[in-house]
């Protein structure tokens, strides 16, 4: 299995990047955000995602380690396969799609070539628990301590998501009880 590539880009094509890697070149499929800053004949390293089929062998690379396992998100998610996933990628950055599968964007997931509204829809359904909500503007953060909170817990047990317990519960004073914070937090909903 290849983890990682570093090498120098030799060649951009028009959607895989060619990295030399002493003298071997690794045809690599990159999103949209990666391809726009890999510059040729520069260094780069990249954590590779490998798809091996009966006809093809490729390689999906990128230069966010968070980026990959995005992806990998993705493709655990029925109807969605590596081709679909990176252009689910490449439609902005990837903190902008955690936040819109967080929030149920589905308008903005469906820009992907290839996706529609179904896809958008269970991609949602999937994966809004597990993504994560990226503090892009510091608006918001989902940390592993902030699941431990009991009134995160609490409000999890309620039907609530990790992450709108969590926002439901920022605008609620800290200092105050568990259950006042519950109960302050659904009055705020």
């Amino acid at each position: 299995m290849i983890a990682k590539l570093t090498g120098k880009v030799d060649e951009k094509l028009s959607e895989v990047v060619v990295i030399d890697v002493r003298g071997v070149g690794y045809g690599v499929f990159v999103c949209q955000e990666d391809y726009l800053t890999l510059k040729q004949n520069n260094e780069v390293k990249l954590y590779i995602y490998e798809h091996v089929r009966e006809q093809a062998h490729d390689l999906y690379g990128f230069t966010d380690l968070n980026t990959k396992k995005l992806f990998e998100l993705l493709l655990s998610v029925n109807g969605v396969g590596p081709k679909m996933a990176l252009s689910i990628l490449s439609i902005g950055q990837s903190d902008n799609l955690r936040q819109a599968i967080a929030e149920g964007n589905r308008l903005y997931i469906q820009k992907a070539s290839g996706v529609g509204k179904r896809v958008a829809e269970r991609l949602i359904v999937d994966l809004k628990d597990k993504v994560g909500l990226v503090a892009s503007d510091n608006s918001f953060s989902l940390a592993i301590n902030s699941t431990q909170d009991e009134a995160v817990e609490a409000l999890i047990s309620l039907g609530f998501s990790p992450i709108d317990a969590i926002k439901a519960l920022s605008r609620v004073d800290n200092n105050l009880t568990v259950e006042e914070r519950v109960k302050s937090a659904l009055k705020g909903v």
